[in-house]
């Protein structure tokens, strides 16, 4: 059977996937393999809470790789004034407000394929937003993504001072 005789698969999540979405560089990592059995799909680090100017970014990045992205469920508490609908590239992407926490978003594709996204926070230093996006994009990742940011974001201890002798 030649390889032309194999129908296109379906877009899943690419291969080594990291690239830098624009506007404000906000960083996007998905999952290095397309068995999707982590708990996290991929990792997103917006540059600011303006979900009207960090989404459209992203959605146009996902859709570049992943087909249509019809609705994004994220924690309305953690943006600023969350419409209940953008539209990007000419596609109507729904915003729903979900209980999903101020450190992930709900990406769907199509009718019911739903996409988790570790949100690392705008604020975090650049050493640790690599390091909390290397781990969720792990394929058997199966931290949530509040431990991967607790883990990857608290400042070092400082040593104890030694005692004056």
């Amino acid at each position: 059977m030649a390889a032309s005789d194999n129908p296109a698969p379906l877009k899943l999540l690419p291969d080594a996937i990291h690239q830098a979405v624009k506007p404000g560089a906000a960083l996007l990592r998905l999952e290095t393999t397309q068995s999707r059995q982590g708990l996290l799909d991929g990792a997103w680090w917006p540059r600011s809470r303006d979900v009207t100017i960090e989404l459209p970014a992203l959605i146009t990045a996902l859709t570049s790789h992943l087909g249509p992205i019809t609705r994004v469920g994220l924690d309305t508490s953690a943006w600023q004034d969350v419409p209940t609908r953008l539209v990007i590239d000419g596609q109507v992407v729904h915003l729903d407000a979900d209980p999903v926490g101020d450190d992930t978003v709900l990406v769907t594709r199509g009718h019911n394929d739903h996409f988790a996204l570790l949100v690392v926070p705008p604020d975090t230093t650049a050493d640790a937003a690599r390091e909390a996006m290397a781990r969720a994009v792990r394929a058997d990742n199966i931290t949530q993504a509040t431990q991967i940011l607790i883990a990857t974001t608290l400042e070092p201890e400082e040593p104890a001072a030694e005692a004056a002798g």
